[in-house]
């Protein structure tokens, strides 16, 4: 038997079509009229899943979310509505909500929305908790695949590598593999390797006693025994000194450390997890990293991709960042959100997230427009032709270029299926909501 759906909805047509719908892919659901109805159906028999409809008379599913999330916390919501305010998604959102659509709705994205709030979307093997991901904003395939990985190492002890570009979210990644195991209850200790001198990183690691050296007038426990019981995250472990490396290597081979300054080894018991932008194997190469090292800590390796392969992610997360501390988030005009799909975001998530924040300051209205973003940003806009009115190509071709490519890849993997999008998506080597998610960034009905 599937998990139980609540469908929260006053118009009965939208009722039984997604009971339906919900029926027909596994699912057990049940309806109720109003949010009070829903109230007392949660109360009775607790759902593994809300869907509720937000304009409805009397509370409304915002409501209804409200006053859930008092007692399951926990509980997904779903929202769906016919009028597409951004300030009920922006509530939704930070109510807790996992997704947001809107009316008419394509069937099936709203079954993969369903399985992707339960955590099933990736495939039966693994179920991901909707509370693991609060705060986390991936919609694409390559994101949810990171993840998944993510949460079956979770459990283990064993160290994680996690590589990427400057901005991706390796930290985000970490503390999600932290909170998803059996150390969530202890400390998640960060250091920026990169961030400290390296003729302190000893004392900051490792601690030292009093006098060990000039300025040490007391005592400090150092990273390592602060983790104590929970994650030590090293972030930029590529730019750890050469010398401190053995060190290094030892403590986390012993679990045992020797102050600076110390006359006996203290044992600290903490899961390790360290990250990079570099490429360390090409730095074992070059001597500026030791093999045995590299070896250790390269048990589980996770790489995330950039936000230029996570085009499912630009949006969603443009959206987070204008809405985060804000009592209501502006929103992107379509001109300015094509502006953002097609830039290829060197500095990823940081840079969007900056990006975002230099249009909400500059934008005195509630639509941000590709005026409002960034000089190096908006100049990737698509050009217009005044005679025609095409886009015209930039100078390098690149943008129009790399759409028209997408474009004719999923026009020939449709063609190839007879418009299957399940097939077609298989061929991609995408999600099917993947798919439709493109089709709709492209405007390929």
């Amino acid at each position: 038997m599937g998990a139980f759906i609540l469908i929260v909805d006053d118009e009965p047509r939208y009722r039984s079509l997604y009971r339906q719908v919900l029926e027909s892919a596994g699912f057990v659901a049940r309806e109720a009229a109003s949010a009070e109805e829903g109230l007392d159906l949660i109360r009775t028999d607790l759902p593994a899943l809300v869907v509720a409809d937000v304009r409805m008379p009397g509370a409304s599913g915002l409501d209804l979310l409200r006053l859930t999330r008092a007692r399951h916390p926990a509980l997904p919501f779903l929202l769906v509505t016919a009028y597409a305010d951004v300030r009920d998604a922006v509530s939704a959102m930070k109510l807790g909500a996992v997704d947001y659509l809107s009316k008419p709705i394509d069937l099936d994205e709203f079954v993969a929305a369903v399985q992707d709030a339960l955590g099933i979307a990736g495939g039966p093997d693994i179920n991901i908790p909707p509370e693991k991901l609060a705060g986390i904003i991936a919609r694409s395939p390559a994101m949810h695949a990171v993840l998944r990985d993510a949460y079956r190492v979770a459990e283990s002890r064993a160290s994680v590598l996690i590589t990427g570009e400057s901005g991706v979210g390796k930290e985000i990644v970490a503390r999600f593999i932290h909170d998803s195991g059996p150390r969530r209850d202890g400390p998640m200790v960060t250091v920026n390797c990169a961030a400290v001198p390296g003729t302190i990183l000893a004392s900051e690691m490792f601690g030292h006693e009093r006098g060990a050296f000039t300025g040490a007038e007391r005592s400090r426990r150092g990273r390592f025994r602060e983790a104590d019981g929970g994650t030590l995250f090293l972030d930029e472990i590529g730019d750890m000194p050469l010398d401190l490396q053995p060190a290094f290597l030892r403590a986390i081979e012993t679990g045992r450390i020797m102050p600076v300054g110390g006359d006996r080894e203290v044992e600290t018991d903490f899961r390790l997890l360290v990250a990079t932008n570099r490429d360390l194997a090409q730095d074992v190469n070059k001597g500026r990293f030791r093999l045995d090292l590299f070896y250790r800590l390269n048990v589980i390796a996770l790489a995330i991709p950039p936000l230029r392969e996570r085009q499912e992610d630009i949006l969603p997360l443009a959206r987070f960042f204008l809405g985060r501390g804000q009592t209501e988030a502006k929103r992107l005009s379509r001109a300015a959100a094509r502006v953002l799909s097609a830039y290829p975001w060197p500095g990823n998530v940081r840079e969007l997230g900056n990006a975002m924040e230099h249009a909400r300051l500059l934008c005195q209205t509630d639509v941000i427009g590709p005026e409002h973003l960034p000089p190096s940003i908006r100049n990737m806009a698509p050009r217009v032709d005044a005679e025609t009115g095409e886009e015209a190509l930039r100078e390098d071709g690149a943008v129009k270029t790399l759409e028209e490519g997408e474009i004719e890849n999923i026009k020939r993997a449709l063609e190839r299926t007879g418009g299957n999008r399940t097939r077609a998506a298989a061929l991609l080597g995408i999600t099917r909501r993947g798919l439709i998610y493109k089709l709709k960034r492209l405007g390929m009905s």
